[in-house]
């Protein structure tokens, strides 16, 4: 019996030093992509006052998780059975990251007017825009978090399906609590700040911190406004690029980062082209 109890409990042992290096090498694998979601997340999680951060970034935090819960067991049927199904999926979410951030980048250079933006704020309700955001969001992580599932998934192919299923659990787990610990971090800055120049009583040290807190907030926000909108175009064209065949070969001393953003622009380009011919079509019909 004693000796049955310790053999469950060196499997048991050995199962998670498995789990614990296959996790290890997911996570390295992932870093990248990471990166990327922490940029456009911390972007999308941005622009609201001050006493709805924390509730909107806790809401964006529970739609990722709902998200990989719904991925993860996708995603290992699908290895199992129908393999090519997700690229099929991970190329129609390049298309709809491209088209996010062509999108911002054509908004910025073309259509930046100050006398729209305060129309567009008068006829929204500060409420629906909040959830407008916090649907975008959610929607943006999602696509993201197939990216990271696939990745991490792709480490442990050769493993059993037990660490497998552990493996992406653990990174998946780990992919929002880290991304969505640091975006809390970043969006409370300010009032850090505020706090140590109140509690400060006279310390010149604490407050000169407390100051440059407040400063680097919008400075921060406007950084990852900028990474967060190339991230998106990088991680859509990396999707083409290792997604497609053609698009892998083709000008192969080209250097990856160039053919990944080359391709994540033109994508966008054309995905934009598309859903604004779609939009205008649309409304032709709604004014007959």
């Amino acid at each position: 019996m004693a000796s049955g109890i310790f053999a469950v409990l060196d499997d048991i042992a050995a199962l998670m030093d498995d789990v614990a290096v296959a996790s290890k090498v997911a996570t390295e694998k992932t870093a990248g992509i990471l990166g990327d979601d922490l940029a456009v997340n911390a972007e999308k999680a941005t622009g609201f006052v001050s006493s709805r951060e924390l509730p909107v970034l806790w809401a964006i935090t529970k739609g990722s998780f709902i998200n990989k819960l719904i991925i993860i067991p996708i995603a290992l049927l699908l290895n199992a059975f129908f393999p090519i199904a997700i690229k099929a999926i991970l190329v129609m979410g390049g298309f709809y990251l491209a088209y996010e951030g062509v999108e911002k980048i054509i908004e910025y250079f073309f259509h930046h007017s100050d006398h729209k933006e305060a129309a567009d704020i008068k006829e929204v309700a500060p409420v629906d825009m909040e959830k407008n955001k916090i649907k975008a969001a959610i929607t943006t992580d999602f696509i993201l978090s197939i990216e990271i599932v696939i990745i991490a998934l792709g480490t442990v192919l050769d493993k059993s399906l037990t660490i497998q299923i552990v493996t992406v659990t653990i990174v998946a787990f780990l992919a929002t609590v880290g991304v969505y610990g640091l975006v809390a971090v970043i969006v409370r800055m300010d009032d850090t700040g505020y706090k140590l120049i109140k509690y400060s009583k006279g310390s010149s040290f604490f407050t000169a911190i407390g100051k440059t807190l407040i400063k680097l907030l919008p400075l921060t926000i406007r950084f990852l406004a900028v990474i967060g909108t190339i991230a998106l175009i990088l991680v859509a064209g990396g999707i083409f690029v290792h997604n497609i065949d053609y698009l892998h070969h083709i000008y192969p001393d080209l250097p990856s980062i160039v053919k990944e953003t080359a391709a994540g622009l033109i994508a966008g380009l054309i995905t934009v082209a598309l859903i604004t011919g779609i939009k205008k079509v649309i409304s032709l019909f709604k004014k007959k």
